[in-house]
C-alpha cells in the first residue's frame, strides 16, 4: 500500500503521522497528571483519537514514526505552568501554521480530508469541555493587571519627574501600589457579592489582588536596579510593554481573540496615562517650586 504512493505524498503522510503521535504523547502525559477527573478523561479521549489517527496514517506509510520529543516536552510544561487550555490551544495554533497538505493526500487516500476535518471539529469540541479554574477568573486578572498598569505607570512617571529620587519614587510607588491592590481586591469581592456570586467572590478578589501586586513589583523593580531616575522610568515603561505583550498573547490564545487589538488597546492606555502624568509631574514641580 505504501509503495503505490509518491514520495512527496508519503512525506506529507509522515508529517501527519508524526503530528498525531506527538499530540498523543502530550495529551496522554497531561491526562496522567491532571487531578480533575473530568479534565483528565477529556484529555485522554483526545489523546486516544490522536493515536488512532496516527495508526491510520501508519497503514499507508508502512513505518513507525517517533514523536517530536522537544514538542512533547515544551507543550507539556507550558500546559502545566500556564494552564491546560493555553498549552493545548497554543499547540493547535502552531500546527495550523505548519498544516499538512491533506488535499494532495486525498488524491491517493480519499478519506484523508474528511478525517482531518472531523478530527479538528471533534478536537475543538472536546477542548471546549475542559473546565479550568484559572480561565474562570481571567476577567479578574485582566481587571487587576490593567488597573495596575494604567494607574502605576502614570503614578511612577509623575513621581519620577516630581521627586527625581529613585528611593523616594520606589517607596511612594510601593505604598501606592500595595494600597491600590488591596482596594481593588476588596472592590472585586464586593462587586461579586452584589451580583450574587457568593461562591466565587473571595477567589475572584484574590486573583485581582495577586495580578495587581505582581504587576506593581515588576514595575517598581527598575528603581531598585538603576541609579538614574530617567533610566529607571524608561526600564519601567519597557517592563510595562512586556507585561502587556505577554498577557495579551495569553488572553488572545485562551479566549481566541485578536492579539493585535488587545495589545494596542492596553499599550496606548498605559503609555498615554504615563505621558500625561509625566507632564503633570513636571508642571507641578515647576509651579510649586518643589525641590527634593
Amino acid at each position: 500500500m505504501a509503495t503505490s504512493i509518491p514520495e512527496a505524498v508519503k512525506s506529507e503522510l509522515i508529517k501527519a503521522q508524526r503530528r498525531e503521535i506527538t499530540e498523543y504523547h502530550v495529551y496522554s502525559r497531561l491526562a496522567g497528571v491532571v487531578k480533575d477527573k473530568h479534565n483528565s478523561e477529556i484529555l485522554q479521549r483526545i489523546g486516544d483519537d490522536e493515536l488512532r489517527h496516527a495508526q491510520f496514517w501508519a497503514r499507508y506509510t508502512g513505518q513507525e514514526v517517533k514523536p517530536d520529543r522537544f514538542v512533547v516536552f515544551l507543550f507539556y510544561w507550558l500546559a502545566r505552568i500556564l494552564g491546560i487550555t493555553f498549552g493545548i490551544k497554543l499547540m493547535e495554533l502552531g500546527e495550523e501554521r505548519a498544516q499538512v497538505n491533506y488535499t494532495a493526500i486525498a488524491e491517493y487516500i480519499p478519506e484523508a480530508e474528511r478525517i482531518a476535518h472531523e478530527e479538528d471539529a471533534h478536537e475543538q469540541q472536546l477542548i471546549a469541555l475542559i473546565d479550568e479554574e484559572l480561565l474562570n477568573y481571567v476577567g479578574s486578572m485582566v481587571l487587576g493587571l490593567n488597573d495596575a498598569l494604567v494607574e502605576l505607570t502614570g503614578a511612577l512617571a509623575g513621581l519620577t519627574f516630581a521627586l527625581q529620587n529613585n528611593k523616594l519614587v520606589a517607596l511612594s510607588g510601593l505604598i501606592t501600589g500595595i494600597a491600590a491592590s488591596l482596594s481593588m481586591a476588596a472592590s472585586e469581592y464586593l462587586s461579586r457579592k452584589s451580583e450574587g456570586k457568593f461562591d466565587t467572590a473571595l477567589t475572584s478578589s484574590m486573583y485581582t489582588g495577586a495580578a495587581y501586586i505582581c504587576t506593581v513589583v515588576l514595575l517598581i523593580l527598575p528603581y531598585f536596579l538603576f541609579q538614574h531616575h530617567i533610566i529607571s522610568l524608561t526600564a519601567t515603561l519597557v517592563v510595562a510593554l512586556l507585561i502587556i505583550f505577554c498577557f495579551s498573547f495569553y488572553v488572545s490564545v485562551v479566549q481566541e481573540l485578536s492579539f493585535k487589538e488587545r495589545f494596542l488597546e492596553m499599550a496606548v492606555l498605559s503609555m498615554g496615562v504615563a505621558l500625561i502624568s509625566f507632564v503633570v509631574g513636571y508642571l507641578l514641580q515647576s509651579v510649586l517650586g518643589v525641590d527634593v
